[in-house]
């Protein structure tokens, strides 16, 4: 299996300062700051790029899923939404919101639940993220 990268530089301090982050890929890079993080400036953050992760892990994997229950799926959408609170007084990753509409022929809404819990529970990126609490909402179309 592969190896990935990711990588960022910040300069200055927290308030004043900014950040490059970048895939090992090539296929993204952008800016980062503190008010791209905590308010709503321009940029990017840690937080959008791991609902960007869960999401893209947790689709693959609820297809491959599917597939090896006898209901492949013609398309999988998924939405993470990635909350970042104040708790003991500093910044924590409190919940992720997992959103997924499939179109799956075939399989009746309890297999599908079935297949998008599991999921849920075992693709790579939600195992790593286990010391938060992953929330499903899983739509079959």
């Amino acid at each position: 299996m592969a190896t990935r990268t990711g990588s960022a530089v910040w300069e200055g301090t927290l308030k004043q300062g900014k950040g490059t982050t970048k895939l090992g890929s090539g296929a993204f890079e952008g800016p980062y700051s503190f008010s791209s993080r905590f308010e709503e400036g321009k940029g990017t953050n840690p937080e959008e790029m791991i609902g960007a992760a869960e999401a893209a892990c947790y689709s693959m994997a609820l297809s491959a899923n599917l597939e090896k229950a006898g209901h492949p799926a013609k398309r999988i959408s998924t939405m993470a939404t990635v909350k970042l609170e104040m708790v003991g007084g500093g910044p924590k990753i409190t919940t992720i919101e997992l959103k997924t509409e499939a179109d799956v022929p075939g399989i009746d809404e309890a297999k599908f639940k079935e297949q998008a819990e599991l999921t849920k529970k075992t693709c790579p990126v939600s195992v790593a993220l286990s010391g938060t609490q992953i929330n499903l909402d899983a739509k079959l179309l």
